[in-house]
């Protein structure tokens, strides 16, 4: 059909079924506000119910994380060197092998921090190394665990180990990358 067919009839039938629809569609849409409306809350936040009376408010107890001197008693360094694998993307574990992004952990146990010649060490790293501070267990497992909370301002972006148990087996590979392996800490 073309348009000189189509009488003024057939024409108000098209635009009526478009307006139609534009009005339906408007309609639906008001309806919807209206059962879906949402009302501020009078105070903002949620409204939690307070404690019952005598019971006890102490927050849960801590987990308790076994010293790292108890835990390297039964750690092992080939579960370490797997779980190590995650840190062989920035350090290099061998020898004369030189500095990647992170500096070589070779020999790391009982060594001066901030030692490895070339690496650029963050300004945290360096104030560390001039106080004399050694990489021991104490200080490798909280550093493994979390490196920005141990030592604001490095430069490391390893998010860090949550797992103790975990932790002390990498301290124990570490260990293990030495020719005269640092002595195990007393428990």
């Amino acid at each position: 059909m073309s348009m000189q067919q189509l009488d003024s009839f057939e024409l108000n039938k098209i635009f009526g079924a478009i307006l139609g629809t534009c009005v339906f569609a408007m309609g639906l849409g008001i309806v919807a506000s209206a059962i879906f409306s949402q009302h501020p809350p009078a105070v903002p936040g949620y409204d939690l119910p307070a404690p019952e009376e005598g019971a006890s408010a102490a927050a849960p107890a801590a987990v308790e994380i076994v010293p790292i001197a108890v835990r390297m008693q039964t750690a092992d360094a080939a579960r370490g060197q797997k779980a190590a694998a995650k840190c062989a993307a920035c350090h290099n574990f061998v020898e004369g092998a030189g500095s990647k992004v992170g500096p070589d952990l070779y020999n790391i146990v009982d060594r001066p921090k901030g030692e490895v010649q070339g690496f650029g060490y963050s300004a945290a790293m360096k104030e560390h190394a001039a106080k004399g501070e050694k990489w021991g267990y104490e200080e490798l497992d909280h550093f493994i665990a979390n490196p920005r909370s141990y030592m604001k301002g490095t430069i490391m972006s390893f998010a860090g180990v949550a797992k103790p148990e975990e932790r002390a087996d990498i301290i124990a590979y570490l260990r293990s990358l030495s020719h005269s392996p640092a002595p195990l800490p007393n428990p």
